[in-house]
């Protein structure tokens, strides 16, 4: 993946994750790197990056996506995440 808009450093909460990109007229799959972060200073929200490999600019142009959660949305999501990884060791183990 080059040309990020996501600086991929040491803090990077996952730097290489599988994704798919789906649209009305095509799918493709690529890599991905996802970020969750906040302001360094007075944060006012939780902000989870996603920016997919622009190996396709045809279908998919260089850009990232972002959600602004609040502290509740942020641990509900975490909460959904723990419970499905826990399912999915279940048949995997």
């Amino acid at each position: 993946m080059s040309d990020r808009l996501i600086s991929v450093t040491a803090y990077t909460t996952l730097d290489y994750v599988e994704a798919v990109a789906t649209g009305e007229t095509f799918e493709w799959e690529s890599v991905a790197v996802v970020n969750a972060t906040t302001d360094r200073e007075d944060p006012d929200c939780v902000r989870l990056q996603f920016e997919l490999d622009n190996a396709r600019e045809e279908h998919l142009p260089k850009h990232m996506n972002e959600l602004e959660l609040t502290p509740d949305q942020a641990r509900e999501l975490a909460g959904d995440l723990e419970r499905y990884a826990d399912r999915v060791e279940e048949v995997v183990e």
